[in-house]
């Protein structure tokens, strides 16, 4: 079976996602990593992120696997460097390419093979997997969303303050929801879930009640 869980940043999905993979035993696809790998790996060649067909050659080219719960690019461990502020405001060069979203939907595809997971990013249940067993679309308040990301970067050292997460976050929003291709929206046939209110665990045992009830239905 495949589990998708597509929704804005902040929303929870990269935290539910991989609880519930490990709960159901299924394999976890961060799909959101394999952006900022390819993306970090631009910023390691030196290339020109306005440079489209640069850009989707080095996609193209990149390594991108995941070890785990590390991600590595090119042999190396690049779990902690795609999480930090440079590659997550540079990520919208290389997740707009519409020639690298065309590789990256091939490499996730490729990835669900013959396997059950959960799969997590903004277009999973629209374009990568629309037959998909199960999906889900998570949504949160946008302070809600931003608190997040400041305890996330917080974490790793980096100061910002909320406005500056809101602004950023509004930014991203807007393009991630007027993208040509991979735009962010919910499958018709997703269930909407608002986790503002939610802690992780409450969450997880949510979607992992649906799924369940998805399996035995089958």
């Amino acid at each position: 079976m495949i589990v998708t869980i597509d929704g804005p940043a902040g929303a929870g999905k990269s935290t539910a996602a991989r609880e519930l993979a490990a709960r159901l035993g299924f394999r976890f696809l961060d799909t959101g990593a394999m952006y900022r790998a390819a993306t970090w790996a631009c910023l390691h060649r030196n290339i020109d992120l306005h440079n489209a067909e640069a850009v989707a050659a080095a996609a193209r080219e990149v390594d991108v696997h995941f070890e785990g719960s590390r991600v590595f690019a090119d042999g190396v461990d690049v779990t902690e460097a795609i999480r930090t502020v440079q590659v997550t405001q540079e990520t919208r060069y290389v997740a707009g390419n519409n020639a690298v979203r065309e590789r990256m939907v091939e490499l996730q595809r490729d990835f669900a093979t013959g396997q059950n997971i959960v799969s997590e990013g903004r277009d999973q249940g629209t374009v990568v997997f629309p037959d998909a067993g199960c999906k889900f679309f998570l949504t949160a308040d946008p302070h809600e969303r931003a608190l997040r990301r400041q305890r996330e970067l917080a974490a790793q050292g980096q100061q910002l303050s909320l406005e500056e997460i809101l602004i950023q976050q509004q930014h991203r929003d807007r393009r991630d929801e007027s993208r040509e291709f991979g735009a962010l929206k919910a499958a018709d046939d997703a269930e909407h879930v608002d986790t503002s209110r939610l802690d992780a665990r409450t969450m997880v045992d949510l979607l992992e009640r649906r799924v369940r009830e998805r399996m035995a239905s089958k």
